[in-house]
């Protein structure tokens, strides 16, 4: 992480992480207001701020071939980098299976059957990640590509109007100094903070995630991008398999770059189906069927360093698996 080697305050660096400016790259482009926006500081300060990036590139440059290596980091930046912020599921139990909750920095596959509830916990991610900073939360905002027109403005309004509530139950909430960050609690802004993409097409979809790296870049509170779902059109549009799975890890790949030059969370939710088979004892069958669940993606996509959630297949059970976490 560049930014850790520059002449600022530890509290500088800290604003400038958190923000998303881990590279002296992410800072050569931008204004001095713009950062001080970003960094909730003042303009003189983000000025000092860029000075200082500066500086630091011109002596990473000057060795000549020195440059090469710009991209080199130490072992206590990576462990730093390792314990990341977390987006809180709203349930205690699923965030101790996660660790914490969903981690920025990574991507995050969530599958289930039709119906369980997939789109909804897409929804309360995008509310939670808009928690603020002085009650635990990451302050950012969240965008929602909706490749299946699931996503109900209603019921995220309801879901806001609850992280509210819950909020407002908090001991630390009741305090006379975050009177202030109360005032900004309004279900109303939470909407406002969440952008909504409706995809119609296999080709949208590529488009749109080749274009979020830009998006970010100017958006740079987005701590969290929801795509529900996935795989949608890639079951549909596509006969040549092949290609398929060479465009889903085409875009994996892009989302995982996404998620750590940006420091925020990737969530993919995706369907499941279920395949019955029966079940052969020596050489005759015995009339018994099995179950297999199936995520419904792409061999090339299950490989990749995701970590991959499978939700219950009924309603009733509450138990969350984690069938594959890898980095």
């Amino acid at each position: 992480m560049e930014v850790m080697r520059m002449a600022i305050s530890a509290t500088q660096r800290g604003k400038l992480i958190s923000a998303g400016y881990t590279s002296l790259s992410s800072l050569s482009s931008i204004s001095p207001s713009l950062l001080a926006r970003d960094l909730n500081i003042s303009e003189v300060e983000a000025l000092e701020i860029l000075k200082a990036a500066s500086h630091s590139s011109r002596f990473d440059t000057s060795g000549g071939n020195h440059a090469i290596l710009n991209g080199a980091q130490t072992a206590w930046e990576m462990l730093h980098e390792n314990s990341c912020m977390q987006i809180t599921t709203s349930s205690e139990d699923v965030d101790n299976i996660l660790g914490g909750g969903i981690s920025c920095r990574e991507v995050t596959e969530i599958g289930g059957a039709p119906g369980i509830g997939k789109t909804q916990f897409g929804i309360q991610l995008a509310i939670n990640v808009q928690i603020p900073t002085d009650l635990g939360g990451l302050g950012g905002k969240a965008i929602y590509v909706d490749t299946e027109g699931s996503f109900m403005v209603e019921r995220a309004l309801q879901i806001a109007e609850g992280c509210v509530e819950d909020m407002e139950k908090d001991h630390y909430f009741q305090r006379r100094d975050v009177q202030a960050v109360k005032k900004k609690l309004i279900p109303e802004n939470f909407l406002a903070n969440i952008f909504h993409f409706r995809i119609c097409s296999y080709t949208e979809q590529i488009a749109m995630i080749n274009h979020l790296d830009k998006w970010v870049s100017e958006h740079r509170d987005v701590k969290l991008v929801v795509v529900d779902s996935v795989t949608f059109y890639f079951r549909q549009d596509f006969e040549d398999m092949a290609l398929r799975t060479r465009k889903l890890g085409e875009m994996a790949l892009k989302l995982m770059k996404l998620a750590q030059k940006y420091s925020l969370a990737v969530v993919l939710l995706n369907q499941v189906a279920t395949k019955c088979a029966e079940v052969r004892t020596g050489s005759s069958y015995t009339g018994k069927t099995m179950s297999v669940v199936l995520i419904l993606t792409s061999h090339l996509l299950s490989r990749l360093p995701l970590h991959h959630i499978l939700l219950p297949l009924k309603v009733s059970e509450t138990a969350v698996k984690v069938v594959k976490e890898s980095k």
